[in-house]
């Protein structure tokens, strides 16, 4: 599993446009300019997160975007379901409609469940809240 930047990207917007959320949608040239990504490129994401449900637009003047709900609610998973599609370690579990034939025979084949369950369940702890915490857990040790 390697996470693209469109999903990299979604997490940083999210966690930008949650510390800058009040009533008024926030632009995304804001966005883009605070963040230093495209703006093009931002489009794209920011459209599949409307479409997902995870922000609400206005168009026009005061325009922009803001979060459907509070980010206690969004998990790192579901996000980067929404924007990466399958987070499965092997093809073979990403769920398409015609399995692999050699999945009754497979050997490797309850490892890599177990992986992509570890996967799930780890991403699922996380909320894009969780993410705009500054101070990790851990020690921290300056010499």
């Amino acid at each position: 599993m390697l996470v693209s930047t469109k999903g990299r990207y979604a997490l940083r917007v999210l966690i930008d446009m949650a510390e800058h959320q009040s009533e008024n949608y926030v632009p995304l040239k804001e966005i883009a300019q605070r963040q230093d990504i495209s703006e093009k490129y931002l489009e794209s994401i920011v459209k599949a997160l409307v479409k997902g449900g995870i922000l609400t637009g206005l168009r026009g003047k005061g325009g922009g975007y803001r979060l459907s709900r509070p980010p206690e609610q969004f998990t790192v998973g579901a996000i980067l379901r929404m924007t990466e599609g399958s987070l499965a370690p092997v093809s073979c579990l990403e769920g398409v409609s015609s399995p692999c034939e050699r999945m009754s025979a497979c050997r490797t084949l309850a490892m890599w469940q177990g992986l992509d369950r570890l996967i799930q369940e780890y991403l699922e702890q996380y909320t894009i809240a969780d993410l705009m915490q500054t101070e990790q857990p851990g020690d921290f040790y300056v010499i």
